[in-house]
């Protein structure tokens, strides 16, 4: 058992990085959690409510977008006027037969990003596909050995320097269970997965290895304090996939659900949020900065992602350190930026960190948006039990376990994606 216990940490340690100490008066008791009033987002900043949709995606949505924009992820570079890539292989018999496997590279700036592409093979019309980014290469997702060992990046805290250097053989697969390829190609969808840290790697100095500095201005060594952290480059990544997609004729991109876990939650949700191509999104653990409604005090809080994770935003955003309050914003805003696409929330009863009851409310509040817009929020403000998922156009469930992302979670983001679709 002690072995089995070994394995599974080591296999864990590969697909999702551990998650930050943190401080160390960190509040995981909801009878301490404070009073707090959130900031409504069918008001507009002169006052006036929205009443209807035309007010909301004209002026109220762009105002919200701009504050996120300007004080927390940072303002990206507008989408290149042609996307380069190549297709550079096509096999139509990967995982025994059951997928068709494309590899393509991306040229983002000049910066090549490998993206793996599995499509149910059989298939006779162009299919749905989920996309987002993962923690370990491309060839941790599936037990694929036509899928190149990627690059990885580490760092030396005793030299401090930070090591490029490629994957281990031993390492085809270990991530097979936050991926459930074989359910998603039995639904007849897709899967359309990049390494993320090809884009940047998520190591705080690590800036000049990224893509951010293609964009700078001659002269320039760092970002401005309202320029895109991490996050924002990894999210503008996402959106070159998204090109892509809109252009494979076996991808029906009129159906692509992003999804992201932790960090990478925090990234598809404000990808999402920009990008209205992508019909669903799904945040698994998002947390602080993510789903979760940051001035509960509960958990991690916005100074600990600025102290533990400052590469992830833009400089502005350290201002809210212990100022929760004082954000003209919360994480149901960053929600309803989605409205009134699908969106999916999802905890973890052992992940606190994360501040469930945070996230749920968080959903909760972007709900009188999609009621505005037409569509059905989480029509509660009581919390489900743990796996008793709530499912309208915005969703939302707990499970058992700790931080990760589960075959549990997988079939109900499949259920949903379903009737989202039909």
């Amino acid at each position: 058992m002690r072995n089995n216990l070994i394995a599974s940490l080591a296999l864990l340690s590969v697909c999702i990085p551990a998650a930050s100490q943190g401080h160390p008066d960190a509040n995981f008791d909801e009878a301490k959690v404070p009073k707090y009033t959130l900031p409504d987002p069918l008001t507009l900043q002169n006052g006036d409510k929205v009443k209807d949709a035309h007010t909301w995606v004209n002026k109220r949505r762009p105002e919200i977008l701009a504050m996120y924009q300007e004080d927390v992820f940072g303002h990206s570079p507008a989408a290149p006027a042609k996307l380069e890539y190549e297709v550079v292989s096509v096999e139509k018999q990967a995982l025994g037969g059951k997928a068709v496997r494309k590899l393509i590279t991306l040229s983002l700036a000049g910066k090549k990003v490998n993206l793996l592409l599995y499509l149910p093979a059989g298939a006779t019309k162009p299919v749905p596909v989920f996309a987002g980014l993962w923690f370990a290469g491309n060839q941790t997702v599936a037990l694929d050995p036509g899928v190149p060992l990627s690059e990885e990046w580490s760092t030396d805290r005793t030299a401090h320097k930070i090591i490029h250097k490629t994957a281990a053989e031993s390492s085809r697969g270990k991530c097979a269970q936050q991926w459930q390829v074989d359910q998603i190609l039995a639904h007849g969808y897709g899967l359309a997965i990049v390494y993320y840290e090809e884009i940047e790697p998520d190591i705080p100095g690590a800036l000049t290895y990224g893509i951010r500095p293609l964009f700078f201005k001659p002269g320039q060594t760092i970002p401005l304090a309202s320029e895109w952290g991490a996050i924002g480059a990894w999210a503008w990544s996402l959106s070159r996939v998204m090109d892509y997609l809109e252009r494979d004729r076996d991808v029906d991109a009129k159906r692509v659900a992003l999804i992201g876990h932790s960090r990478l939650g925090k990234t598809a949700l404000w990808a999402g949020a920009q990008d209205t191509r992508f019909s669903i999104v799904i945040s698994n653990e998002s947390g602080e900065g993510g789903a979760a409604i940051s001035r509960r005090d509960f958990g991690e809080r916005t100074k600990d992602l600025n102290t533990h994770f400052p590469h992830w935003f833009d400089s502005n955003f350290s201002q809210y350190n212990d100022r929760e309050n004082s954000m003209p914003f919360d994480s149901h805003m960053l929600l309803s930026l989605i409205a009134p696409r699908g969106l999916y929330v999802a905890s973890a009863e052992g992940d606190q960190w994360s501040d469930p009851r945070g996230e749920f409310l968080g959903a909760v509040n972007a709900g009188p948006v999609y009621e505005l817009l037409g569509k059905k929020g989480l029509g509660t403000d009581r919390m489900p039990a743990v796996h008793q998922p709530i499912m309208h156009d915005i969703a939302y469930h707990i499970r058992a376990g700790k931080h990760d992302v589960t075959a549990y979670d997988w079939d109900q983001y499949l259920k949903f994606a379903t009737t989202q679709w039909k």
